[in-house]
């Protein structure tokens, strides 16, 4: 009973402290190309997206079992964010009860083993593993890696081939996972010394060694695939020299020490020390971790806890503590320690129990110590998991625990601009290019905030200094062509398109944006070709269906245009531009009815679409059709079109006059006629100019207008 009454306080301590991000959203931390921009993950799992997930690395890591559940989470929940969420505590939960069932398996210890699985549910550094969506390769590799361990107890003490095959398929699973598992037969000899009492001399040492030679195996090709994936070992200009990245391993290795005894600062993202730090702080960290490691190997025999647990520590961080680049933004992270300090919380929990044994009233102080621990993680766990309820306060919290923090800079403007809070947003790009002025995606995504303002020249500025930089970018190359297009520069933007599609031919948006900078030069044939193109790459682009439709009626090719409109809308039922499209091209096909339909649900999507509301205004005041005609309707539109335009477009004018005229309201009807006729004449609208002064006679003699072309 006492083991079930653990598990189940394990449970509710996990619920308690990680069940809110049932209400969390994705962040803007690699969620987007893992998950919610990505599109094969989008569509759940088949026979295609599992090959693809085998075959395809995700930001910058090869973990095709952690893609894989992305996928069934996409097919479970679609992209409601809080189920994703709930799978991760749900992960988390299984690995703490594994840790406490594992432990007191090894061991025998109930009460130390429950609180070393306490310490590793609810402490505030499993924030990031369990509340970010994205580091599901975390909880996932726990899993597999500690039910490894599970199994491998298990095999030592009733060896069975089977036994042993079941060990390297979980193994294997994990490593699928995420690679940082491949340190587990490392960590498996260390188990055989304590608690498992297997190594007793050289010979005995070899032989552990040698069992697990598959498992070293497989650990092995796991680095050296992982080694293939592109940038996941940074090795260009980001690159820190050798010393600057022992340096920070030290420092490292310290600072993990200090947050696991006194968790706070914590943040997503630890920038890299200017100039690799102060020496100081590099010399005091290497004698910590010198003296502590001399203290354990001292006391290795008498102690052999201490040597496992700190071992355990050392090595599991190993791969990821910075001799070998993995990031050019993050010094460390917080979920490097997700597995690597349960070694730490062993040696801990063992050496203070050993400690006090002979205390009386152990149990008591026992007791209550390890409660009093316990309530302060969970309570700093649960502070330290809300700032991850959005990408806003994970960065703004980020920012206040760090300094010289490009990176959260940089998200955080992400994060804003998305919000639309565009001046903001260049606020924080321009600081995160104060720190780091070669920062590349900032000063993109400055041009792009300037862009939005309105700073059409600034952004292009950007832009060009931004591909001076990394001159093979081909998201610049269309930021840029938007920019120019934006300019009516349509030929230079065509050439950085073209540039684009150099480097990532596959790269839809530049297919799309050339064929609007084509169309807009003119040359419609181009655009329809580029369109097809774009379709071909993304066949669900409801913008692409409905830009081709757009240059197909420009070229008369009706039928084709109406066909790629209603491609559009299948695609995207709530896509108003493409049923306000279609009514035009219903028009011109002389089917007025369909086209009065088109247009109402183009109203009822988008009640503010002004050109809509114009255009069928016309419609029902000029048709000749008696039964489509409706002066009330009419002038109840081109009111509406008149205030969305504030009384200046002559066009929406002319057709008000004309609603006016239908409705016989003809005093009304000339007089905005004229005011339509001002405004056409000092716009240079010659079309309306010739006219309108035709009209206003009709009005003047009480006659509605008839539009015969309708």
């Amino acid at each position: 009973m006492q083991v079930v009454g653990v598990c189940v306080l394990l449970v509710l301590a996990v619920v308690a402290v990680f069940g809110q991000t049932a209400g969390f959203e994705f962040v803007n931390y690699d969620d987007p190309a893992n998950v919610y921009e990505n599109s094969v993950v989008q569509k759940g799992l088949s026979r295609q997206a599992i090959g693809w997930a085998f075959t395809h690395a995700q930001v910058a890591n090869w973990i095709p079992l952690t893609t894989l559940s992305h996928m069934l989470d996409c097919q479970l929940f679609g992209l409601r964010s809080g189920g994703h969420h709930l799978v991760n505590v749900l992960w988390h939960t299984a690995n703490a009860v594994l840790v406490f069932l594992v432990l007191r398996q090894m061991t025998g210890s109930l009460w130390r083993s429950a609180f070393v699985a306490g310490v590793f549910a609810v402490h505030p550094l499993r924030a990031e593993s369990v509340a970010w969506v994205s580091e599901r390769k975390d909880v996932l590799s726990g899993f597999f890696f500690l039910l490894t361990i599970g199994a491998y107890v298990r095999h030592v003490r009733q060896p069975s081939r089977a036994g042993y095959g079941v060990m390297v398929l979980l193994f294997a699973f994990g490593l699928l996972a995420k690679s940082m598992v491949a340190t587990l037969p490392f960590v498996l000899l260390l188990l055989d010394y304590w608690p498992l009492g297997r190594l007793h001399d050289r010979g005995e040492f070899l032989r552990r060694v040698r069992e697990k030679i598959p498992l070293f195996a497989l650990s092995a090709g796991t680095c050296v695939a992982a080694a293939l994936v592109p940038q996941l070992i940074i090795m260009d200009a980001d690159r820190l020299p050798l010393l600057e990245r022992i340096g920070n391993a030290l420092v490292s290795y310290a600072v993990y020490l200090r947050q696991m005894v006194f968790p706070a600062g914590l943040a997503a993202c630890y920038p890299y020390a200017p100039n690799g730090g102060p020496v100081w702080k590099i010399c005091l960290a290497f004698v910590l971790v010198a003296g502590i490691s001399a203290v354990v190997f001292a006391r290795g025999k008498k102690r052999p806890f201490l040597l496992t647990g700190w071992l355990w520590y050392l090595g599991m961080l190993a791969p990821v503590i910075g001799i070998v680049q993995i990031s050019s933004v993050a010094a460390r992270a917080d979920r490097y320690t997700y597995l690597s300090e349960i070694g730490l919380a062993m040696a801990g929990t063992w050496a203070v129990g050993d400690w006090i044994m002979g205390w009386k009233q152990q149990r008591v102080v026992l007791g209550g110590l390890m409660a009093v621990v316990l309530g302060l993680l969970a309570l700093r766990g649960y502070i330290q998991s809300s700032y991850w309820k959005d990408s806003e306060t994970l960065w703004t919290q980020a920012l206040h625990c760090t300094s010289r923090n490009s990176f959260a800079h940089y998200s955080l403007g992400i994060a804003l601009l998305n919000k639309g809070e565009k001046e903001e947003a260049a606020a924080q790009f321009r600081n995160a290019l104060e720190i780091k002025p070669d920062f590349v995606v900032a000063r993109s995504n400055f041009g792009l905030a300037l862009d939005q303002e309105g700073e059409t020249d600034e952004a292009i500025a950007q832009y060009r200094k931004a591909l001076a930089i990394q001159s093979a970018n081909a998201e610049i190359h269309v930021n840029l062509g938007n920019a120019l297009s934006e300019k009516g520069q349509f030929s230079e933007a065509i050439e950085h398109y073209r540039k684009a599609l150099e480097i990532d031919p596959a790269f839809e948006d530049a297919r799309f944006n050339q064929g609007i900078a084509l169309f807009g030069k003119g040359d419609v044939d181009g655009a329809i070709a580029q369109y097809r193109e774009a379709l071909k790459i993304k066949p669900d682009d409801a913008a692409a269906h409905n830009n081709l439709g757009m240059a197909l009626a420009k070229k008369g090719r009706l039928d084709e245009a109406i066909a790629s409109y209603r491609q559009a809308m299948k695609v995207n039922p709530r896509y108003g531009d493409a049923y306000g499209n279609l009514g035009l091209a219903l028009v011109q096909k002389g089917k007025i009815k369909e086209a009065v339909d088109a247009w109402q649900q183009a109203l009822e999507i988008n009640p503010g679409q002004f050109n809509v509301q114009n255009n069928l205004a016309w419609l029902l005041a000029t048709t000749p059709d008696a039964a489509l005609r409706s002066g009330a309707k009419a002038v109840a539109l081109a009111e509406k079109a008149n205030q969305l335009t504030r009384a200046g477009n002559p066009v929406v004018l002319h057709t008000l006059a004309a609603a006016y005229a239908e409705a016989e309201r003809y005093q009304d009807a000339t007089a905005t006629a004229r005011r339509a006729l001002d405004l056409a004449v000092a716009q240079k609208n010659d079309d309306l100019t010739a006219k309108l002064p035709m009209e206003i006679k009709l009005y003047e003699s009480g006659t509605p207008m008839r539009d015969a072309a309708h």
